[in-house]
């Protein structure tokens, strides 16, 4: 008999948080799932990690993914028995309710359900995600508003993934891979709910540095993109606004990080893009402040 949900853990050498995440996994109040953790031949000792807990419902394959996570990812959908599919990175974790709260917002008109997030940073929680309500999960809001659903905050139809191919395995769009997914389950028709409860637990590592924070914005243009077509007119000036947005997401993410430089040449290429932001001015001062004085 096929459980009811399929959990896909993608890992690579983080054998310490992987054990927290499993540990979260099997509290659930909801006992009826299977977890798939695919090891990217860690270093570590992953293997022990899961092999210790002698759980039938645990099973680990070994796969290569070459540095695509979203190969990964596949990797466990394609092993999936369940109706059902839920992602679970492996440093991140869940509250017990998790599945069962998922499980209870599941109708007949639902093919994704999504919860807020807390922010976890040193063990404390830091800030949360926001529930999103379904009009902000239709296509063109995800679209040109930007990705508002988490890999470790969804669970969805696996029949629904089989249809949309799955995550796109291209290294252009890695860091983006998943907002590419959510945009082409929405182009299918799939029927998004959120439910209010932050019933997992992001965790917050050591500083971003620009190459990253580079490859997410190129990544998520490249997201766009790929997507705008199928809107009228490739999206006329909202296509502008939104390409504006990401740019100056990106160039936020580098003021937080007190690399003003960086920040600055980000916001002039938002501006140029496109310049009806009342936000440019604020960030355009915030930035200079942060760059360094002359030295005596």
């Amino acid at each position: 008999m096929s459980p009811r949900v399929s959990i896909v853990i993608p890992t690579y050498n983080q054998a310490d948080f992987l054990k927290e995440c499993l540990d979260s996994v099997r509290a659930q109040t909801v006992a009826d799932w299977e977890c798939i953790v695919v090891n990217n031949f860690s270093a570590d000792h992953t293997r022990d990690v899961v092999l210790a807990y002698g759980d039938p419902r645990i099973q680990l394959i070994d796969f290569a993914n070459q540095g695509v996570i979203a190969a990964s990812r596949n990797v466990g959908i394609r092993a999936a028995r369940a109706e059902w599919v839920a992602f679970l990175d492996s440093d991140d974790l869940w509250a017990p309710n998790k599945l069962e709260l998922c499980l209870a917002a599941v109708t007949d008109g639902v093919d994704l359900v999504s919860h807020p997030e807390h922010f976890l940073k040193d063990g404390a929680i830091v800030n949360r995600t926001q529930a999103a309500p379904a009009e902000r999960c239709r296509f063109e809001r995800l679209l040109l508003d930007g990705n508002c659903l988490s890999p470790s905050a969804v669970l969805v139809r696996r029949a629904l993934l089989e249809r949309a191919g799955g995550f796109c395995e291209d290294r252009e769009v890695i860091t983006a891979e998943d907002a590419d997914l959510w945009l082409r389950l929405a182009a299918l028709g799939a029927r998004m709910t959120c439910i209010p409860q932050p019933v997992g637990y992001y965790r917050l590592h050591g500083e971003q540095n620009s190459k990253g924070v580079a490859r997410h914005m190129e990544a998520s243009l490249t997201v766009l993109e790929r997507h705008l077509p199928a809107l009228p007119g490739k999206g006329g000036w909202r296509g502008r606004r939104a390409r504006a947005r990401i740019v100056y997401g990106a160039a936020r993410t580098e003021q937080k990080l007190g690399r003003g430089p960086a920040a600055l040449s980000l916001l002039a290429r938002s501006a140029l893009l496109w310049p009806f932001q009342i936000r440019l001015l604020p960030a355009f001062l915030l930035s200079l402040r942060a760059l360094p004085g002359p030295r005596a």
